[in-house]
C-alpha cells in the first residue's frame, strides 16, 4: 500500500520562516500604519462607511483595509490595539447629531489630535461615473502613494496671526508622517503608480480659516514619438515574450506582401506614415518627460565590453549619453475620493487634552493664562492618583504573597484586582473624546453656569432632597 502523503508547505506542522513580507504584506515593517475607523459604525450612514471605505484604499497598503467595526466598539477599544499592532495614525469619521460629518486626524500614542468638518465630498464611485474612461482595479494600491502638498505654509505668518506659524508647521508634519518617505535617487519610478494631492485654498487674512481639498490621482505613461504600428509591434512583442497573453491582438501580416505595407501603408510601401508627435490620434497628456529606458539589455561578454570601450575611445561607434533615455506622455486619472475639509479644532493630547487651536473660540492672554493653570492642576491631581493607585496594587500584591505563604489565600485572578484598582484611571475626567466637537457646547454652559453660582444653588436642592428622603425612610420604619 502506497504511503500516504504529508503535506508540509502550508499546512499545520509546516516550518516555513515567518519572512516580513509574510508579515507586513507589501508593507515595510518600518512604514507608518493607520486605522480608518467610524466611530458610531451604525449611526454614521451607508455613505460615510462607503467614504471610509474609499479612504482606506487611498491608505494602502500600510492600513487596516479590512477592519471590521462593532457598534459597542468605543475609541478605548481601538487605542489599546496601537501599540501591539504598531499604529501610528488614526482617522476617525463620526457624524453628529446635526449631521455634520467630521473626521479627526490623531498621532498615537500621545497626539495631537486635528480636527476637521467634512464640508463636501464625493465617492469613488461617483467620479469614476463621471469619467468616459475610469481607471482602477489594477495594481495601484500595491505602493503607497505620492503625497503633494500646497500652500500650507502662508508667507508672512507668524505667532500673532489667526492662523499661527506654528501650527501650519504642525499639521504639515502631520500630513507627510502618513506615508513612508521617498528618496528620488532610490525609489524606481514605476513604484510610483497614484498622487494624494492636499491643496490649501488660500483665504483672507482676517478670516483665519484653514480649508484642506483632498484629491486622489493615478498615474498613467505612454510612449510618445513612435507611431501606430510601432505601438502595435512592440505590444506584440510584449505579448509573445509575456507567459499569459491575448494571442488575438498580433497584427496580421499574412495578406501583405512586406512589413512595409504594414508600416508604412498603401500598395508596396508607397503610403504616408504619420510619427507619433503629428498624429492626431494621439491620447492628451498633462506633460511629456524623459526617463530611463528600463528595458531588459543584453550581458555582453568580457571581449564584447572591452571591444566596445575601445571603439569608444577611439571614435569609431561613440556612444550617447541619451541612447536609453525615452519620452513618455503622463496622465493623471483620477480615483477619488474627493474631500473638502475644514479644520475646526487641535488638541494636544489623544482625542483630548488642551486646545491649542480653535477656528470659532478666542481667547485673551489671561484666559489662556487660568487655562494653564488648571491643566497644570489637573496633570498633578492625575500624577498623585496614580501614585497611589501605584502604592495600593503593591500592597495587595505583597498581602497576597503573604497569604499564600500562610496557606490562606484563595485563587483569583491578578487581572481582576489590577482592572479594579486602575478602573479609576479610565474615569478620570481627561476621558477620551468621542463625540468630536459635540461637547463643545455642553463645556462651554456648564463653565457659565459654575461662573454665575448656579452650581451652588442646586447643590443646595440635593441636599435638602436627600435629608428629606432620610427623614421619610425613618418616619416608615416607626
Amino acid at each position: 500500500m502506497a504511503r500516504r502523503r504529508t503535506k508540509r508547505r502550508t499546512h499545520t506542522g509546516a516550518h516555513n520562516p515567518a519572512t516580513p513580507a509574510s508579515i507586513n504584506g507589501h508593507a515595510n515593517a518600518k512604514d507608518p500604519k493607520s486605522m480608518v475607523i467610524r466611530i458610531g459604525a451604525g449611526e454614521v450612514g451607508t455613505s460615510i462607511s462607503q467614504l471610509v471605505t474609499d479612504v482606506r484604499c487611498v491608505m494602502e497598503p500600510g492600513t487596516a483595509a479590512r477592519l471590521k467595526e462593532r457598534k459597542a466598539n468605543r475609541l478605548r477599544d481601538y487605542l489599546s490595539m496601537c501599540g501591539p499592532l504598531g499604529v501610528t495614525h488614526l482617522m476617525l469619521f463620526s457624524r453628529s447629531e446635526t449631521g455634520n460629518t467630521n473626521m479627526r486626524l490623531a498621532i498615537t500614542p500621545r497626539g495631537p489630535t486635528f480636527h476637521f468638518r467634512v464640508e463636501k465630498y464625493s465617492l469613488s464611485k461617483d467620479v469614476r461615473r463621471a469619467q468616459k474612461h475610469p481607471r482602477g482595479g489594477g495594481n495601484e494600491y500595491i505602493t503607497p502613494p505620492l503625497l503633494v502638498m500646497n500652500n500650507f505654509t502662508t508667507p508672512g505668518s507668524d505667532a500673532s496671526s489667526k492662523v499661527p506659524r506654528h501650527l501650519e508647521s504642525l499639521t504639515t508634519t502631520a500630513f507627510q508622517s502618513l506615508f513612508p518617505p521617498i528618496n528620488p535617487q532610490v525609489t524606481p519610478l514605476k513604484s510610483i503608480q497614484r498622487v494624494l494631492l492636499l491643496n490649501r485654498e488660500p483665504c483672507p487674512e482676517d478670516e483665519g480659516s484653514f480649508v484642506i481639498n483632498f484629491r486622489h490621482y493615478a498615474i498613467t505613461t505612454k510612449v510618445v514619438g513612435l507611431s501606430k504600428p510601432l505601438k502595435r509591434l512592440n505590444a506584440a512583442e510584449k505579448m509573445l515574450n509575456a507567459k499569459k497573453g491575448k494571442k488575438g491582438g498580433l497584427p496580421n501580416l499574412g495578406k501583405m506582401q512586406d512589413i512595409s505595407e504594414f508600416m508604412i501603408g498603401g500598395e508596396n510601401g508607397e503610403g504616408y506614415m504619420t510619427d507619433g508627435g503629428t498624429s492626431g490620434s494621439e491620447a492628451d497628456s498633462d506633460a511629456e518627460v524623459e526617463v530611463l529606458d528600463s528595458a531588459p539589455r543584453k550581458v555582453l561578454t568580457t571581449k564584447a565590453r572591452a571591444a566596445a570601450a575601445a571603439a569608444a575611445e577611439e571614435g569609431e561607434e561613440g556612444t550617447s549619453k541619451n541612447d536609453n533615455v525615452e519620452r513618455r506622455a503622463v496622465k493623471m486619472v483620477e480615483l477619488g475620493p474627493r474631500m473638502r475639509l475644514r479644520m475646526t479644532k487641535v488638541e494636544e493630547g489623544l482625542c483630548a487634552g488642551k486646545v491649542m487651536w480653535h477656528e470659532y473660540v478666542h481667547k485673551s492672554k489671561a484666559e489662556m493664562k487660568e487655562m494653564e493653570r488648571k491643566w497644570e492642576q489637573r496633570r498633578k491631581e492625575k500624577e498623585a492618583r496614580k501614585k497611589i493607585q501605584k502604592e495600593n496594587v503593591e500592597k495587595k500584591r505583597k498581602a497576597k504573597a503573604a497569604d499564600k505563604k500562610a496557606g490562606t489565600a484563595k485563587a483569583k485572578d491578578d487581572d481582576d484586582v489590577d482592572m479594579d484598582d486602575y478602573s479609576d484611571m479610565y474615569e478620570d475626567g481627561e476621558g477620551f473624546d468621542s463625540e468630536g466637537l459635540a461637547g463643545d457646547a455642553e463645556e462651554q454652559v456648564n463653565s457659565k453656569m459654575e461662573e454665575d453660582g448656579e452650581w451652588s444653588e442646586e447643590e443646595e436642592e440635593i441636599a435638602n432632597d436627600s435629608l428629606s428622603a432620610k427623614q421619610a425612610k425613618k418616619a416608615v420604619k416607626a
